[in-house]
């Protein structure tokens, strides 16, 4: 399809597994990310979700 790319395509283009922009997409915080069938497809020019992942072993409340 053209302006979208696969899973596979976005690991390797943002350093990241497959298994983690999957993950993502199912919690629905890559932009425009639809499923077809059983694959994933990602606009091309969908930027990178920044990571809320805590990594310094602190809580932060707000």
């Amino acid at each position: 399809m053209k302006g979208f790319i696969t899973i596979k395509e976005v690991s390797e283009k943002w350093g990241i597994t497959e298994r983690r922009i999957r993950v993502l997409c199912e919690q629905g915080r890559i932009h425009g990310a639809s499923k077809i069938g059983p694959m994933w497809v990602i606009p091309v020019k969908t930027k990178k979700p920044e990571d809320k992942r805590i990594k310094n072993g602190m809580y932060i409340k707000k």
